[in-house]
Parts: C-alpha cells; sequence; structure tokens
C-alpha cells in the first residue's frame, strides 16, 4: 500500500475531524458519504437510512451527478444485497455484484457498477444504515480493480465512527426541537398571563364607560381615555411576545443554515422535491433575517399545499448593495393574483408583503394558470 498505514490513518481521521464538524444530520451524512468514496478510492458511493416502511428515509449519493440521479427515479427499495446487510448486520465484499443471486437489475439510467464493498452503520444492536461503495478506481499493487482487505477495515472504522456522529447529529436537532417547543410554550404562559389581564381590564373599564356615558359623560371620558391607555398597553404586550418568537436557530445558525435545515425538512416530509441554493449572502440585520424567513416559510407552505407541483425551488442571493433577494418558485398550476385579491383569498401574500416593506423591503408575485408562481422579496444590506 503506497505510503504505508500512516497515509491510510491520517485520510480516515480528516474524514472523522470533517464529520465530527456537522451537526446537521443531513450534512453528516453526506459527510461520510463523501469521505468513504475519497478514502477508499471509489467511483461511486450512497448511504441509505432505513424507514419503517420497507425503504429509505434518506438516501445520500456520490460520484452521480444531479441530473444523473433525477433521472434513475425514486428512492430504492430495501431490497437484495441492500437488504442483506440492513438485516444481516454484515459486510458485503463482491467482485462483480452484478453476479450475485440476490442482484435484481438496475434502474434504466443508472450507472454500471461492478465491484462492491457494503458496511452497515450500527449504534449498538440498531442498524443506523448502510454504506455502499462501487467501482474501485485503482488498485494499490496495480492487480486491477477491486476492493480489498485493508479497503474493508478501513470502511468498517469509518463506519463505527459514522454511527457516532450521526447519533450526536439526531440528538442535536431533538435537542434543539425540544428547546425550540419549550420556549414556545414558555412565551405562550406569559403571553395569556400579561394580555389576558390587560384585555380583562380593557372590558370592565369599556363596560364602566358605557354606563357613565348618560349620567357622566366627564368621567365616562376619564374611562375612555383608560381604556385607551389598556389598548395600547396590550399592543406593547403582544408586539414584544412577537419580537422573543424570532427563531431560535437564526441567533444560533444565521439565516442561511436555517434556511437550508427548513428545506431539508420540508423535502423529506412532502412527495415534491424541495431544494435550496446560496449565493454569497452575508449575515443580515436581526429584522431582516426574521423577514426573510418568515416570507420563505409562508411561501413554502402555500407551494406545497396549494400548487400540486412536484419541485419547489428556493434561493437566496447577495445582490450588489449588499442585500439579499429570495426567490421561491414551485412548478405547480399557478393562479391569477388578481382573482385571488377579488376573491378575498391572500393565500398570505398580505403578511408577506407587510414583512418585506417593514424591513424597507419589496415583495413581487409572479403567477399564472398552468405556468407555476415565484414569489420574490429583495431586502436591503444593513
Amino acid at each position: 500500500m503506497p505510503g504505508g498505514p500512516r497515509s491510510g490513518l491520517a485520510a480516515v481521521s480528516t474524514a472523522l475531524l470533517a464529520m465530527s464538524r456537522r451537526l446537521e444530520v443531513r450534512d453528516v451524512l453526506r459527510t461520510i458519504v463523501v469521505s468513504a468514496r475519497e478514502l477508499l478510492d471509489a467511483e461511486y458511493a450512497a448511504l441509505g437510512v432505513p424507514d419503517d416502511h420497507g425503504g429509505f428515509a434518506q438516501f445520500v449519493v456520490d460520484g452521480i451527478s444531479a441530473e444523473q440521479w433525477r433521472r434513475i427515479g425514486p428512492l430504492p427499495r430495501q431490497h437484495g444485497i441492500l437488504a442483506a446487510m440492513l438485516h444481516e448486520n454484515g459486510p458485503e465484499r463482491l467482485a462483480d455484484v452484478r453476479q450475485d443471486p440476490r442482484f435484481e437489475g438496475w434502474p434504466a439510467a443508472h450507472p454500471e457498477m461492478s465491484d462492491f464493498l457494503g458496511m452497515p452503520v450500527r449504534d449498538g444492536e440498531e442498524i443506523l444504515g448502510a454504506i455502499f461503495l462501487a467501482n474501485k478506481r485503482s488498485a494499490p499493487d496495480g492487480s486491477g480493480r477491486v476492493f480489498t482487505d485493508v479497503d474493508q477495515e478501513l470502511l468498517s472504522l469509518l463506519a463505527q465512527h459514522a454511527a457516532i456522529a450521526l447519533t450526536n447529529a439526531r440528538l442535536y436537532e431533538r435537542s434543539r426541537e425540544l428547546t425550540i417547543a419549550e420556549e414556545r410554550s414558555r412565551l405562550a404562559h406569559e403571553l395569556h398571563d400579561a394580555v389576558s389581564q390587560k384585555l380583562f381590564s380593557l372590558r370592565l373599564t369599556a363596560q364602566a364607560a358605557a354606563t357613565l356615558v348618560d349620567r357622566d359623560p366627564a368621567r365616562a371620558k376619564d374611562e375612555l381615555q383608560q381604556v385607551a391607555a389598556l389598548a395600547a398597553e396590550a399592543a406593547d404586550e403582544l408586539r414584544a411576545a412577537v419580537t422573543e418568537l424570532r427563531p431560535a436557530a437564526l441567533d444560533e445558525d444565521g439565516l442561511v443554515a436555517t434556511l437550508r435545515t427548513h428545506v431539508h425538512v420540508l423535502d423529506r416530509a412532502h412527495a415534491a422535491h424541495v431544494t435550496f441554493t446560496c449565493d454569497g449572502v452575508r449575515a443580515l440585520p436581526a429584522t431582516q433575517e426574521e423577514a426573510v424567513l418568515r416570507v420563505a416559510q409562508e411561501a413554502l407552505h402555500n407551494a406545497l399545499r396549494h400548487s400540486d407541483g412536484d419541485r419547489v425551488e428556493v434561493t437566496l442571493a447577495r445582490t450588489p448593495s449588499g442585500g439579499a433577494v429570495l426567490k421561491v418558485v414551485d412548478s405547480g398550476r399557478g393562479f391569477d393574483p388578481g382573482a385571488v385579491r377579488r376573491a378575498g383569498r391572500h393565500l398570505g401574500l398580505v403578511s408577506m408583503r407587510d414583512r418585506a416593506s417593514g424591513v424597507g423591503g419589496r415583495l413581487a408575485v409572479h403567477s399564472e394558470p398552468g405556468r407555476g408562481t415565484t414569489i420574490e422579496m429583495e431586502v436591503p444590506g444593513g
């Protein structure tokens, strides 16, 4: 093995460090796949996380272009050799996967693969997933393309640490979900106590003013002034509570990471393919980041619930002035914005425009029946 064991261990160390820096599950999966492919010098690599219905909750690949992956079609099912690693707990090393009796063929656009190495990713007795590698690109001794005992040992080591990284990432995401839920519960309790008291006082004062209008107009006027003051206090309480509801992830991770995570969650939860791309966006003022996130969430909700499209693309790009442009584009049935306004159905468009104008930005809606919808929001730089 050229370079000796030290070079292999150094590569493993680099891969493990890369995994340990990731906290989001999808990022961890991607890092594991890329690291395994580079470490073992394979043409293709993949990692599947099984669901409870005979398929895969997540399936990450490296070595295949996005267009080729799209043409391959739906995620694979748990069958053949894939199922063996998920249910029999052992590695699989084959000189030619196509000659194995469990092989069931490829989809039409799938690349041809021959030599194959697979390894389950286990946390104790639980199988978290399985790493697959195919088509060794070179052999250290020049004997041809084939995965070796050393390759299998390296992949086994990588899989063990991948299990730790993946478990940590899942715990991190769960912890953040619980933190957000607890914060919302706390704010709801405070909102109920503070605002309910104000509204109760407001109601009593308004009733007192009504009884005094005829027999003591001066006192009624004083009571109505008190009503105005209480209403202003209630509005302040609500405004403060809404300000506190700024998503915790924004403060921790920033707009780009928060939006990417939100899109990944929606992509897993819906049949439509939801993607996110970002081009050079820097940190924005807190109010602008929150406005962009809220508009993106509203636009995504509309696209996934109402458009019937199979694709939603979210892009965030930096403007020459240092601001940002958000676009949410769906391939759905579209609508006539004018007809929606006339019918009194706004699809959240009013609130999105209010959020944009509230931070000095603008919002545009481009849609027509049969041609999908584009929501575009631009905010200035800080």
